[in-house]
């Protein structure tokens, strides 16, 4: 007698409730993607990172993490709550470091992020630009960086909230080298993220 193999179940995530979901359903649906965002009550996955992508928030992690002053923390790659229907997940943050209390912790509060950084990625070039800092300077998080490859370079885009209007104001933009004075005082050599495929691919 031939076995006949059970249809596979549709995973819960795929049919949001009447409203969409929440923040709070991130910890609790099974087997999602890693690295889920939720935008406006939707879920939204990533796609496979690029090496630029990699190297980027490996070397933004790494180096505002020898800069920051110690009562600030700098996480990679992790949620924060701005509402309801909104936990994205930035891919650098620096924080208040008095937030960071658990281990077990699986997001932080808006309001203790000092600095938001994206990396852009094709997929989502739209949501960084737009819809994140929009949403981020909602939340008062005061600083926000976005991160681009320009032809194998990295080029940052410097934003500060502007308290009056609640919304970001462009204060630069850099190619090979970046000094900031806020929210800590920061001097990089962007040419750095993308060095060790220039020298692979210089002759000996």
């Amino acid at each position: 007698m031939m076995s006949i193999e059970p249809e596979a179940s549709e995973p819960r995530w795929a049919v949001p409730p009447e409203g969409g979901w929440t923040a709070d359903d991130l910890d609790t649906l099974p087997n999602l993607p890693p690295h889920t965002e939720l935008i406006d009550g939707s879920l939204v996955f990533v796609s496979p990172q690029t090496l630029f992508h990699s190297r980027a928030v490996d070397f933004f992690t790494w180096q505002l993490q020898s800069l920051a002053p110690p009562e600030l923390e700098v996480v990679r790659e992790f949620t924060i709550d701005i509402d309801r229907y909104n936990r994205p997940e930035p891919d650098v943050i620096v924080i208040d470091g008095d937030i960071v209390q658990d281990p077990d912790q699986t997001r932080f509060p808006a309001e203790s992020v000092r600095l938001a950084i994206e990396v852009v990625s094709p997929e989502s070039r739209s949501r960084d630009r737009e819809t994140k800092p929009v949403k981020y300077a909602r939340a008062a998080i005061p600083h926000y960086w976005r991160v681009e490859n320009h032809d194998g370079r990295a080029v940052v885009y410097v934003f500060e909230r502007e308290p009056a209007t609640g919304a970001y104001t462009s204060t630069g933009i850099f190619h090979d080298r970046m000094k900031v004075s806020v929210p800590f005082t920061v001097d990089l050599d962007l040419t750095a993220i993308t060095a060790r495929r220039s020298r692979a691919a210089d002759p000996e």
